[in-house]
């Protein structure tokens, strides 16, 4: 069975989400300092025009929440105590990404739609915040501002939905321009390949030091309680009158003060003491003012301050879990299940980021010639594989083609095989051809790819052999040749090898069976394979092939000139 150190599509998804990364990070410095408003949009737009522009040059399938996922767990080095909103808002952008491409297919409206979904994440995130920092008294103030607002301007309409309707259709739309640009910058890249690094270059970020913790000592115990006292604070809140729960929180507070110092920087801002202040006098004004003789306002004004402790929990709360996550114990148990590969492919983003970091422009640079300079930062990713590729020695990929029966797998693999020849790549291993007569399937021939040589495999009344598989039955010298191929393609490297098709006999152990379990083994070459959908995932599993770039025959033409662009440089 194959063995990889890391698969090849967690070494693409790791670079993809490095410099997505590194995006985050310089540029978001940049806006956060600068006080730009939008800034988290205009970050996301950035980290759809990477995936968009990057899925243009590589094809595999689950790049987007791959990525999504690393860039996410990436900004746990950022010295922000506050990440798990962003790592969140990463995740779920690269998710909504893969689900439109999985649906809608890498084609315009799948691209489009997908950044317009991962754009108006920012907008339901934002909303799902306040929610959850201040509990549902948030709602009732937005429906008193919105009353209020109703009584002002002499509307009869119910509009306290227009606000969001507005803002989640200019999202859409800023999604939109920025799925335009990652479909430009990917087209160019297939049009122009990188021919070297990049030429923009920019400070490395200060307070940038992914060790910052490497003192503290972590607590697994420490983990579990601040989760309790997390869940013990929102009980409080909610069962407790005010001189209990403001006591209790308080406490709680200085005692996480006293443990995390990482976990008080939010609270020491500003910034947070502002919004404090300003969250309490507009419940207070929403209570009393939008609805008149139902609150005090003394009423009010507790309910604000009530809110801005549930703020605080939330703030320092997970801040704190955060601080306990980064334990080296948990790391290692995580390193022991099916999520192996993640603390493998993050090493591996450590390693990439300061380079990435140092190619990426001014935002100046970036405003005036955006396809041109994601041009150039995209550009890179192809090379880091490269080198990543040479340091680790021969990485075989493996590509299916999948589709029910007379779909057309067969015709589609031709197809590749004649842009392959034209790219001066010479490709080996069994093709499986229909036989008609008067329209009608009477058998599959076996032709030898290299010399075009064929046999009879497969008929429906040959008399060729006693063994059957459906109403064809199997012939010996069809058989025999298929086997002696792939056979002695065991003893080649550095090819790429098709096998048209394999399926229920392979399953069974017959057929090309025996030479796929040592083809598979040996891990000297790249492959090409045909499947039926209905036995992909048993296939998948019977050769260890989860790795493999699994590609429909409605889609695969469309990403054999990724596919051939990536083997000229391995083969």
């Amino acid at each position: 069975m194959m063995k990889h150190t890391l698969s090849e599509k967690w070494i693409k998804a790791s670079i993809a989400g490095t410099i997505w990364a590194a995006s985050e990070i310089v540029l978001g410095s940049f806006l956060h300092n600068l006080k730009v408003p939008f800034s988290g949009n205009i970050l996301t737009g950035i980290g759809i025009i990477i995936l968009i522009s990057i899925s243009h040059i590589w094809a595999d399938r689950g790049l987007f929440w791959r990525a999504g996922l690393i860039c996410a767990l990436m900004k746990t080095m950022s010295p922000s105590a506050v990440i798990f909103g962003p790592m969140i808002a990463i995740f779920a952008e690269g998710i909504l990404l893969e689900i439109s491409v999985r649906i809608l297919g890498k084609t315009l409206a799948g691209y489009l739609f997908g950044a317009m979904l991962a754009m108006s994440w920012n907008l339901f995130q934002k909303i799902a915040n306040y929610i959850i920092f201040y509990g549902e008294n948030i709602i009732e103030v937005y429906n008193s501002l919105i009353i209020m607002a109703q009584r002002q301007l002499n509307i009869h309409t119910d509009i306290a939905w227009l606000p969001i309707i507005v803002l989640l259709i200019l999202f859409a739309l800023f999604g939109f321009f920025t799925g335009v640009i990652g479909i430009v910058v990917g087209k160019k890249l297939l049009e122009k390949p990188p021919s070297g690094f990049s030429e923009y270059t920019s400070e490395p970020v200060k307070g940038f030091n992914q060790n910052a913790e490497d003192e503290f000592r972590y607590s697994v115990l420490w983990l579990f309680v601040n989760v309790l006292l997390i869940i013990g604070s929102f009980m409080i809140l909610r069962l407790c009158p005010w001189p209990v729960w403001s006591a209790v929180i308080t406490s709680i507070i200085i005692l996480w003060s006293l443990r995390y110092r990482r976990a008080m920087r939010q609270l020491s801002k500003p910034k947070f003491w502002l919004i404090f202040v300003l969250i309490t006098l507009i419940t207070a004004f929403a209570f009393t003012k939008a609805q008149p003789g139902q609150n005090s306002w003394q009423s009010g004004l507790l309910t604000g301050i009530q809110m801005n402790f549930r703020a605080a929990v939330i703030i320092v709360g997970f801040s704190v879990l955060g601080t306990e996550l980064y334990n080296p114990v948990i790391r290692n148990y995580f390193q022991k299940t099916s999520f192996k590969n993640l603390p493998l492919a993050l090493e591996l983003s450590a390693e990439s980021l300061p380079s990435f970091i140092t190619s990426i422009p001014d935002f100046k640079s970036l405003v005036r010639n955006p396809v041109s300079v994601f041009h150039n930062v995209i550009s890179q990713a192809d090379r880091r594989l490269s080198e990543i590729r040479n340091k680790a020695g021969f990485v075989p990929q493996i590509f299916i083609i999948t589709g029910p029966m007379g779909s057309g797998k067969t015709t589609c693999v031709k197809k590749l095989i004649k842009l392959l020849r034209e790219n001066n790549i010479h490709p080996c291993g069994i093709l499986s051809e229909k036989v008609k007569k008067d329209d009608q399937i009477t058998g599959y021939d076996l032709v030898n790819i290299e010399t075009g040589g064929r046999k009879a495999f497969l008929r429906e009344n040959g008399n060729c052999g006693p063994e059957r598989i459906g109403k064809f039955e199997i012939c010996r010298k069809g058989l025999a040749m298929g086997i002696n191929i792939l056979k002695n393609l065991t003893t080649v490297e550095n090819r790429f090898i098709i096998i048209d098709e394999v399926g229920w006999l392979e399953l069974q152990g017959k057929g090309w069976s025996e030479c796929l379990d040592g083809l598979f083994a040996t891990a000297k070459n790249h492959f090409l394979i045909t499947v039926r959908d209905k036995f992909e995932v048993e296939v998948k599993s019977r050769w260890n092939l989860k790795d493999a770039v699994a590609l429909h025959v409605k889609e695969a033409e469309q990403d054999f000139r990724h596919m051939v662009r990536g083997l000229r440089k391995n083969l």
